[in-house]
């Protein structure tokens, strides 16, 4: 008998809350050819999860986490975290990522506002239209609608 197919007694003698317990406390099923979340995970998408799980912290200038942020102090902990070396500003950021359309974006990625040719504020894209980002004093980290068609983006090689 293989593993799959003793799920399903297992569970039936366990019982249901028990099988989700076991699932909670760490416990696995390995399915073949399924990859886990973590093994299907990018530095991208867990640079996003890490950015979102960030959700409310405040905003201050110059700061990198883990508690408060800045704009490019988000996203370059979030790669940090996720395995990424980030420059310190949004402008450095830019000049690090390889510039990708609109249309190739994907979620993870990199959007920079930009006035002119002056970068002036990063998040990391979330898909839909809508980033993670640390606004400004008073503001905390928070999903929100990118806002303007002066963006660019980039991927964080």
């Amino acid at each position: 008998m293989t593993a799959l197919n003793r799920v399903p007694s297992l569970m039936a003698r366990a019982g249901t809350a028990s099988a989700f317990a076991i699932a909670a406390v760490g416990g696995s099923i390995v399915v073949p050819g399924v990859a886990s979340d973590a093994a299907a995970a990018t530095p991208a998408t867990k640079a996003l999860q890490i950015a979102a799980s960030k959700k409310g912290a405040p905003y201050k200038y110059g700061a990198t986490g883990p508690r408060r942020f800045d704009c490019s102090g988000l996203t370059q902990y979030s790669y940090k975290k996720a395995g990424k070396t980030l420059p310190r500003t949004a402008a450095q950021q830019y000049n690090k990522t390889r510039h990708i359309s609109a249309s190739g974006r994907k979620a993870g990625d990199l959007v920079f506002f930009h006035s002119g040719s002056s970068v002036y504020h990063v998040g990391i894209y979330a898909g839909k239209g809508k980033i993670w980002h640390s606004p400004k004093t008073g503001d905390v980290v928070k999903l929100q609608k990118i806002w303007t068609k002066s963006v660019w983006y980039g991927r964080v090689r």
